[in-house]
């Protein structure tokens, strides 16, 4: 009697949903009994959780493990594929839906170690070639390059290959905004682009040199972007989704202008959480120093974001006037800075808003100043006719005048006299705060 292969497949996802469920209750197991050398029991606890999980995997079909990341959570998409070899890898990205290529396509794989990466067209698809020798990369036929914090040598003999001299990733933000795209002699177009990487502590920007020559796309950065990884991850996935080169430069653009509109919603979020904590009642120093750093973040960071869209446009523009673009790479073209020119709107809103916050939260700092300085103030009224008296009570005077009662007694109505005289002076001002506040309120 034949095995049922769907029994088969929920059997085997069912044993990794096991797994991964299990190593979840022994870490927080763990954590909450008080043992010495937590680390090293939930290090051995998870080497050994992982190395069953690696076993079940192994003996998977690709189509089957791509089912199971469908599955499951982000958080255990992305621990089942840090368990994965890169040839598991290769064949499961062709049978990932989108929703999970976009949760793998913005996590740093820790697999990607090869400084220079090749690809080509492949049955429709973008697929890697394999790069050990200068042999491979000469008989290949790439159309695409890309080369990731690359050293001096291999810019050297890539470049010796192909007969281009790349330039130096840590240099490339050295260039003036003019003479970031230009053409060569040979036909070479260069363009220097900034692509956002927005991270949860730190976002910056990253310049990233774009080469164009005898139809191979070269691409130099000095570290790992999110938009590179998503945009592999989609043309390894889905058939024709790049036809040349070019077509993968214009992808790129297209998904930085994309990233950029993710990272401006993420942005809407946060304020709309500081705006619910600014226009509450009340806002302590503390609380309005904590908000006035957020909304600095935020506007440091949308900042970055129109600086973004605003190299995207130009580098896309520059493409259409060179005439290097076919007719619907042309077309394709005005659909992305169609897309830049609607970003343009939001950023100019987040930054009114941003001001309105920043404003509102100064105001809220004013007016707890205010108060304090209100509090003093009182005081002070309270002790300046004290102060009078007690100068008074202090001269010879005031002996002179109470002379025959004893010093005990003399003091003592003189101390109480002060009393009456400041519950006077507090009961005054507190008349007359309470009457300007009613001709406001009527107001």
């Amino acid at each position: 009697m034949q095995k049922d292969p769907t029994a088969k497949y929920y059997n085997s996802q069912q044993a990794v949903l096991d797994i991964l469920q299990k190593q979840k209750l022994i870490a927080d197991l763990v954590h909450k009994q008080d043992m010495p050398h937590h680390d090293l029991v939930e290090t051995l606890v998870h080497k050994e959780n992982m190395a069953q999980l690696q076993q079940i995997l192994n003996h998977l079909p690709s189509a089957e493990i791509a089912h199971i990341l469908e599955e499951l959570p982000p958080e255990d998409q992305l621990l089942l594929w840090e368990q994965l070899d890169d040839d598991h890898k290769q064949l499961i990205l062709l049978e990932a839906p989108i929703s999970v290529l976009q949760i793998l396509g913005k996590q740093d794989y820790k697999t990607e170690k090869s400084r220079v990466k090749a690809f080509n067209l492949h049955e429709g698809r973008l697929h890697e070639i394999s790069i050990n020798t200068h042999q491979d990369l000469i008989e290949a036929k790439p159309i695409w390059i890309d080369l990731v914090a690359p050293t001096f040598e291999d810019r050297i003999w890539v470049g010796d290959i192909f007969g281009i001299v790349f330039p130096d990733p840590d240099k490339l933000s050295d260039l003036e905004s003019s003479a970031r795209f230009y053409v060569e002699e040979k036909g070479e177009i260069h363009l220097h682009s900034d692509f956002l990487h927005d991270k949860d502590d730190v976002s910056h920007n990253v310049v990233v040199a774009f080469i164009l020559y005898q139809d191979i796309l070269f691409s130099i950065r000095k570290e790992e972007l999110p938009v590179f990884r998503l945009q592999r991850l989609r043309a390894l996935n889905q058939p024709n989704y790049v036809s040349d080169s070019r077509d993968m430069l214009l992808e790129l653009y297209a998904a930085n202008a994309e990233y950029s509109a993710d990272a401006l919603e993420d942005v809407y979020l946060t304020l709309e959480v500081v705006g619910t904590h600014v226009l509450s009642k009340r806002m302590s120093d503390e609380k309005a120093a904590k908000i006035l750093i957020d909304i600095t973040n935020e506007e440091d960071l949308n900042g970055r974001i129109r600086r973004n869209v605003m190299d995207t446009r130009r580098a896309v523009s520059f493409l259409m006037r060179s005439k290097f673009l076919a007719k619907d790479q042309l077309e394709y073209s005005q659909q992305i800075l169609l897309d830049i020119e609607s970003l343009d709107g939001h950023t100019a809103f987040l930054f009114d808003k941003i001001n309105f916050l920043m404003d509102a939260s100064v105001g809220f700092i004013n007016i707890n100043q205010n108060k304090v300085v209100k509090r003093l103030t009182t005081v002070s009224v309270i002790f300046l006719p004290l102060n009078v008296l007690a100068g008074i009570g202090g001269m010879s005077e005031f002996t002179m005048m109470t002379q025959g009662i004893p010093w005990p007694i003399s003091y003592s109505i003189f101390t109480f006299g002060l009393g009456i005289v400041g519950w006077l002076t507090y009961t005054i001002l507190q008349f007359l705060e309470s009457r300007e506040h009613g001709k406001s309120v009527n107001r």
